[in-house]
């Protein structure tokens, strides 16, 4: 016996069986009750929240033998059964994004002169009207301004920006709204206790958190539960089915970002990646919890651990770093390195942090003179001096001392900068970070950096992790100095340059190809960069 999926099974019979639009149904019913009836409704809305199973409940209850005075259909009725099964003569369910042309809205048409035989109306359903093409619209609009009394038209579209007002202007217009979490999480559970699954609470809250308004979405997703946990449903296995983040990380991460612990942030955040979740979910997961911080700090909340750490922050804060991760999300379509994307996001969240401002910078003067202190309780010992000569373009760096040996540096010009930046070996936020800054000069001991304008400061941690990758590439530790200025030749933008001349060639390669040529000539057409998947 083959299995019926549940969206199928619990598909909405009456109108009391609808979730979550009683806006729309009340307006209907009582239209029913009335008998005030307008000749085309226009269903719209996203995806799953019942737009066709609403038009074919009113078709159903305008066509009921056994309705009456009410609104709601029998549903046992021939009509009902009929209608129901898809075989009742009068009620012609269309699909319109296999039937666009003006032909099959021509015929479609021929028939509505002639009153039903064994009904009250003829009602056409016209599903994803907006795939319908101009001159089909424009075949149907005599029709749909002055049809006979008998004929009732229901469209449904989820893009209703895309149907034409002559349309819209004809139609008695009904928007369905995406289905509140509550609602669709109550939903499964009744569905759940018919079917006798053992499950916690919690696990619907969390389905019904992904599915994002769309009640078919979510009875989905409760399927592919269900089957994954060999059915029964539990928190952890949800969890690992959809991606899900444990508070206690996120928690974790957003902690140490208020701290401005950038180390702690870099190790919480590896911990979240190693779960193998997907990047983008990181970021949402980042934005849902500033939005429960500052709706707590606005209106109070039961949860303990979100009093804490909402008391515990600014509020103008918790505006700032929202608006960098909802900046994040934005990009991150375009970002060529997802798992960057996220470790970037975190390290504007540091940057940007007030914390930072206030730590003292290291080597911000150009000639410091630190003062030595002598210690006249031990002989004096000999000075070695170590100096580092300013090198030209192409040349390569020594550090020269006292006793006549020489330790070779690798060459650090401008040209080279790029490559030796990749040798040193950062990982992380630190490398997201320096990799911003543009190489400007090497004199004695001392690199020179140049960083971008508003651009904060690295850290005293993050600078001192870079002097130790430098002294073990270099094999001496360079005076870092962090100037302000035009940042245009960095090894994050040489990089971002390199990655867009390999896109065009990739275009242009694509271009060259015999197929894709005529295809691109014979519709005017061109090749979308975004469309294009880069591969890390």
């Amino acid at each position: 016996m083959s299995y019926e999926v549940l969206a199928r099974k619990y598909r909405p019979a009456l109108f009391a069986e609808v979730v979550g639009q009683d806006h729309i149904l009340q307006a209907l019913q009582n239209s029913l009750i009335s008998g005030n009836l307008h000749q085309a409704f226009i269903f719209s809305g996203t995806r799953g929240v019942g737009k066709t199973t609403i038009a074919r409940i009113l078709a159903k209850a305008l066509n009921c033998h056994n309705r009456g005075e009410g609104s709601e259909p029998c549903d046992t009725c021939s009509a009902c059964e009929e209608i129901k099964s898809g075989h009742h003569l009068e009620f012609i369910e269309v699909d319109a994004a296999s039937r666009t042309g003006v032909d099959d809205m021509r015929d479609l048409l021929e028939s509505a002169v002639y009153k039903p035989a064994n009904a009250n109306y003829k009602i056409y359903l016209i599903d994803e009207v907006h795939m319908l093409s101009k001159s089909s619209f424009n075949a149907l609009l005599k029709t749909l301004e002055e049809p006979p009394p008998h004929m009732i038209f229901l469209m449904a579209t989820t893009e209703l920006d895309k149907v034409p007002k002559t349309v819209l202007s004809r139609c008695l217009q009904l928007n369905l709204k995406a289905v509140a979490q509550t609602q669709i999480a109550n939903h499964m559970n009744a569905i759940l206790d018919k079917e006798g699954i053992q499950y916690d609470p919690a696990t619907t809250q969390l389905i019904a958190q992904s599915a994002q308004g769309s009640v078919r979405d979510g009875l989905t997703l409760l399927d592919q539960a269900i089957a994954f946990g060999a059915g029964k449903l539990e928190t952890s296995q949800v969890k690992e089915l959809l991606g899900t983040i444990d508070d206690v990380y996120l928690f974790e991460l957003v902690e140490h970002i208020l701290a401005g612990n950038g180390e702690g942030a870099h190790h919480s955040l590896q911990r979240i990646l190693e779960l193998q979740v997907d990047y983008q979910k990181v970021i949402e997961a980042l934005i849902d919890l500033m939005h429960q911080l500052t709706m707590t700090q606005q209106l109070g909340s039961e949860d303990e651990d979100l009093v804490r750490l909402a008391n515990s922050v600014d509020g103008e804060l918790l505006q700032l770093l929202y608006q960098i991760a909802i900046n994040a999300l934005e990009k991150f379509s375009v970002h060529p390195s997802p798992h960057q994307a996220v470790e970037m996001c975190v390290l504007r969240m540091l940057t940007f942090h007030p914390l930072n401002e206030s730590k003292p910078q290291i080597n911000e003067k150009k000639n410091p003179k630190p003062k030595i202190k002598a210690d006249v309780s031990k002989p004096p010992q000999k000075r070695v001096k170590e100096e580092v000569k300013v090198h030209q373009p192409g040349k390569k760096i020594k550090a020269s001392s006292t006793n006549g040996t020489a330790a070779s540096v690798e060459s650090l010009s401008i040209g080279d900068w790029v490559k030796d930046f990749e040798q040193l070996g950062l990982n992380g936020i630190s490398y997201q970070l320096f990799s911003e800054l543009e190489f400007k000069e090497a004199i004695g001991n001392r690199l020179v950096l140049v960083k971008p304008k508003n651009f904060s400061s690295p850290t005293s941690a993050l600078l001192e992790e870079f002097s130790d990758k430098c002294k073990e590439y270099f094999k001496v530790r360079p005076e870092v100095v962090i100037e302000q200025g035009n940042v245009t030749n960095s090894p994050s933008l040489l990089k971002e340059k390199i990655a867009n001349q390999n896109l065009q060639s990739t275009i242009e390669e694509l271009e060259k190809q015999p197929i894709i040529s005529e295809i691109l000539k014979s519709f005017d057409g061109t090749i979308e960069p975004d469309s294009i998947s880069t591969k890390e």
